[in-house]
């Protein structure tokens, strides 16, 4: 028996080695000692006998039997050579009783070279096992700006605390986002139990995974894996049986393959205009009356005691009266009183074909909603997710805002300026940086004091700033109903005798909304998914009529006239507010004289331009609402402080 599995051992050999040198592929085993610095080799740990996968087991230390083998670890020495008699005695010790002895091998970037044991491995690869004890020395690379090196030293603080090695993810961050998906804070240990329970979580996985053909993928079993438990969660993979598992991860396709994009979003930025031609063909062709198209919006708290739920309150109404007969609408407020889940499904069932989730907060339910029920079409107001089943919209209040803050400028003489940002997440820190550019452009000397009122509470930052002299600031983008004054908001002059107004921001919901559902309603929304491969944002702005900015008349005449030439600077694309040069604090240059923000650098911003005095707040120093938000959309900066208390 043992010839027989030798036999065909040699057969994979040859067969891996012919395919390799077709290839122009290197045949043999790689060799550690060939590409690895007698300076790297200094720098060692060692993590004594533990379990490695044997996938991640792919070469040899050094070139003195690397030829013994094909690239594939199987053997290509001759059935009758003393090799082969020491393999098969092998193969008859694992057949008997398992090979026990472990093996010795250097760790570099989480690949094992063998430095004593080659034939073990080749004959466990052989019989397809998953893993083989091993002494290991890690090898630790000269730490770099390089992804790799980022993912290798994510990987090693993530086995610090796991003693798992054998996930693999292709993004930096996705280490951190395990630990929380699994529900532990970033660097608390784990048990036996909970790495045991994990590590059979895993394997059921990738077995449901590559048998709906994962191996065809260029991303990571881990990327899926990560991709599933956002979905579903991580207790979905716990105590189901293998075929449960496999259905749900082919309902969860397209957002696994989405994992292989280098650049998951497609951002886009205005209304296609083709979407108004098809609407207006449509209304001219005879046609019989359509069966009302009924819309849900589902909001985390209720208009009554929150201004951004009244504003999208307000779009929805808006679509009523547009769409008069056409669309019927339906509001669902509070939903994180009980499960947001239920109630998505309880729209569904009472036959609401879109919705609208207006909170960040609602966009896990969101997401699962819209992959157990593929016939409604699920939209969540937040920026700057990467998921296939749901598209996201939200407004460029950073256009906005830049004008605001020339206008700030443009009053302030030599007086500081006050700024009260709300919460750390994607989009709010482009709308900071571009009103201190603002007011950078008219007032370079001017220097903008930055609070938080989620760290503690709109009044207690106004009070702040106007405690240090500060008379201009920049408030909340909507009045606080049921909180402070409804005057702090927008840009105001605060004095003895109250605050007034000079420049508020508008959000236009309804006009968002009204474009959606024309596109939704002519089928290009529909077409544009079939022809994307990529999770889809809208990230609309002034050009769109989203948001505007509404200048009171008490400011000056010319003051107007500088706002107005800026808002058609924007809109016609001739005015960009991150245009460069642009520096952070600490004087450190972002992007040159002749070089403009990417959007994506835009909407990942995490860091503040050099004019503002101030910090982005860390995690700990947040309320728990805002916690609750940030933990979903936060920038990176404030997600990876928290990785730090």
């Amino acid at each position: 028996m043992p010839s027989e599995y030798y036999r065909d051992a040699l057969k994979r050999a040859q067969k891996e080695f012919r395919s390799c040198t077709a290839k122009g592929e290197y045949p043999y085993l790689p060799v550690l000692d060939e590409f690895v610095s007698q300076e790297d080799l200094l720098r060692t740990v060692d993590l004594g006998t533990i379990q490695v996968p044997l996938e991640f087991v792919v070469g040899t230390q050094t070139d003195g039997r690397t030829q013994a083998f094909a690239r594939n670890f199987m053997p290509l020495m001759e059935e009758e050579s003393e090799f082969a008699f020491k393999w098969k005695k092998l193969c008859q010790s694992q057949l008997e009783e398992g090979i026990r002895d472990p093996i010795s091998a250097y760790e570099y970037l989480n690949r094992y070279y063998v430095t004593e044991g080659n034939k073990r491995v080749s004959v466990l690869k052989y019989f397809e096992a998953d893993s083989i004890y091993a002494h290991v020395t890690r090898i630790l690379p000269k730490r770099t700006d390089s992804r790799e090196s980022e993912l290798y030293y994510e990987l090693i603080d993530f086995y610090r605390c796991s003693r798992i090695n054998f996930i693999e993810f292709s993004k930096p961050g996705s280490y951190i986002r395990l630990q929380e998906l699994v529900g532990k804070r970033v660097g608390d240990p784990w048990t036996d139990e909970e790495r045991s329970g994990f590590s059979t979580a895993y394997y059921y996985f990738r077995r449901a995974y590559e048998d709906n053909g994962g191996r065809q993928l260029t991303s990571t079993v881990g990327d899926a894996m990560l991709a599933y438990m956002e979905i579903y969660g991580y207790p979905s993979l716990r105590g189901v049986s293998g075929e449960e598992i496999r259905r749900a991860v082919a309902r969860a396709w397209e957002e696994i393959t989405l994992q292989q994009e280098e650049e998951p979003i497609d951002v886009k930025l205005t209304p296609e205009e083709e979407t108004r031609k098809r609407d207006l063909l449509s209304k001219m062709l005879p046609k019989a009356a359509p069966k009302p198209l009924k819309v849900a919006f589902l909001h985390d708290k209720a208009p009554e005691t929150s201004g951004w739920t009244y504003g999208h309150e307000l779009g929805r109404r808006h679509l009523e009266r547009v769409f008069a007969g056409e669309v019927a609408t339906c509001a669902y407020c509070n939903t994180l009183d009980g499960d947001p889940l239920v109630v998505m499904e309880q729209a569904i069932a009472e036959g609401c074909q879109v919705l609208f989730t207006t909170s960040p907060r609602l966009l896990p339910s969101s997401l699962r909603a819209a992959v157990d029920h593929p016939e409604a079409l699920i939209l969540n107001c937040s920026l700057n997710t990467s998921h296939r089943y749901i598209r996201t919209y939200y407004a460029r209040m950073y256009e906005v805002k830049f004008i605001s803050g020339a206008i700030a400028g443009a009053l302030a003489g030599g007086d500081s300026i006050g700024y009260v940002g709300d919460y750390p997440i994607f989009g709010q820190v482009a709308s900071i940086n571009a009103f201190a550019l603002g007011v950078q452009l008219t007032n370079p000397r001017t220097r903008v004091y930055l609070e938080w009122s989620s760290v503690s509470s709109g009044e207690t930052a106004v009070q702040r700033l106007t405690d240090r002299g500060i008379r201009l600031i920049s408030a909340q983008d909507l009045t606080k109903l049921g909180g402070w004054k409804d005057s702090s908001f927008g840009l105001s002059l605060v004095g003895e005798d109250g605050q007034v107004n000079l420049a508020m921001p508008v959000w236009r919901w309804g006009v968002y909304y009204e474009e959606l559902l024309r596109r939704i309603r002519n089928k290009s929304f529909q077409a544009e998914y079939q022809e994307s491969r990529k999770a889809l944002n809208y990230y609309w702005g002034m050009s769109a009529g989203v948001v505007e900015l509404c200048c009171s008349d008490k400011l000056p005449d010319s003051t107007q006239k500088l706002a107005a030439i800026l808002r058609d600077g924007i809109c016609s694309g001739n005015c960009h507010p991150f245009h460069g040069p642009l520096y952070a604090q600490g004087g450190r240059q972002v992007i040159g004289a002749s070089d403009t923000l990417s959007t994506e650098d835009i909407i990942n911003m995490d860091w503040l331009v050099d004019n503002i005095v101030g910090a982005i707040p860390t995690y700990e120093e947040l309320s728990e609402a805002a916690k609750a938000t940030v933990g979903i959309v936060g920038v990176p900066s404030t997600k990876e402080k928290q990785t730090d208390t």
